[in-house]
């Protein structure tokens, strides 16, 4: 596999050549970039998937929701539509992206909107709104932001950053100097203060700012999708189903409390199908222990409340399991909060 990697080195240096370029034209307004005057919020990463965008979109939606008319935008990867769109409760994933369809479904008041188009995307909801969160746009380089987070998975800044197709980044390391905040997420519970202080380092020499945030994911009470009631022990088979980047925290949290995991694994934002369905009900009736359900995660619900999915399924204990994030101490994310509220023109006191 290394050698493999060492073979798409050249691919990488001319990938990297004209991503370098491109960030240069924007930079000297020769690609020409936008900004407006309702306070954009991008919150992004430099890697390819997995660095856990969707609960630091949640986790800025929750401190600002009482405060501020905000809405949030996102591309909609996934979907089948085009354009402009609101997402609504009773959407379909394949209309709107998972991504989106889970903020709705987690906030239903909240004005939820996909766009290819960032701009275009701003524009249409800058009227009635104060907030706009940006999930996954910090290379959406047409649309200058107010604020920009940047999201590091953790295990990702314990080894070299490459980019495509010898690495897992989409976009050049040292781009993170565009960012106001960087927040390093999915920090394992065994990191030592070594550890962290190296990656700390590492970041802010890459993007030249100290506010560097150490970030874990805390795993909620699993949530039915059917009404079959859902119980977890130490006795419990489960059969996970993930179409996720990294599916491998949810496994490591699973297997100490449960007796078995069988996982089936697709690409991140795989669009099932019925005969998938079908597998799954079959992989889970062939299971050998009485004591057994589904479980997958958040995202993935969320294609899979297909109403012709949910007739197959609908007999089975199928749950997800919700995650927040947490940060490392309390202070750390005071400070972090105020970040969000100054931005936002939101006082302390206010808060």
């Amino acid at each position: 596999m290394k050698v493999f990697r060492l073979l798409l080195f050249p691919f990488s240096i001319l990938y990297g050549l004209v991503i370098w370029i491109r960030n240069r034209l924007f930079d000297l307004q020769i690609l020409k970039s936008k900004s407006y005057p309702i306070t954009t919020i991008v919150v992004g990463n430099l890697a390819v998937g997995g660095t856990g965008k969707s609960p630091m979109t949640e986790f800025i939606v929750k401190l600002l929701q009482n405060k501020r008319q905000i809405a949030t935008l996102s591309r909609g990867y996934g979907r089948k539509t085009k354009g402009f769109k609101y997402v609504e409760v009773s959407s379909m994933a394949d209309e709107v992206g998972d991504e989106p369809l889970q903020f709705k479904n987690k906030f239903p008041d909240l004005t939820v909107a996909v766009c290819e188009d960032r701009c275009h995307g701003v524009e249409t909801l800058m009227d009635k709104h104060d907030v706009i969160v940006l999930d996954d746009a910090f290379q959406h380089r047409r649309l200058r932001p107010k604020f920009s987070i940047l999201l590091f998975e953790f295990t990702s800044c314990l080894h070299p950053m490459f980019v495509l197709p010898m690495g897992n980044f989409r976009d050049l390391p040292g781009e993170s100097s565009r960012a106001n905040l960087i927040v390093v997420t999915k920090t394992s519970s065994n990191a030592t203060p070594d550890q962290k202080e190296r990656i700390k380092k590492t970041l802010s020499k890459k993007s030249g700012t100290t506010s560097v945030f150490f970030t874990s994911i805390v795993y909620g009470n699993a949530i039915p999708i059917t009404k079959q009631s859902i119980q977890i022990s130490s006795n419990t088979a489960v059969l996970l189903i993930t179409g996720i980047a990294n599916p491998l925290p949810l496994i490591k949290y699973l297997k100490p409390l449960v007796k078995d995991v069988e996982h089936l694994s697709y690409s991140d934002h795989y669009a099932f199908k019925l005969s998938d369905i079908l597998i799954f009900k079959q992989r889970f009736e062939e299971m050998a222990n009485d004591n057994k359900i589904i479980i997958t995660t958040e995202k993935d619900a969320q294609r899979l409340r297909n109403p012709e999915f949910l007739n197959v399924l609908r007999d089975l204990p199928i749950a997800y399991i919700p995650i927040e994030i947490d940060f490392e101490d309390e202070q750390k994310q005071l400070s972090f909060e105020k970040n969000i509220l100054s931005i936002c023109d939101i006082s302390v006191n206010e808060s």
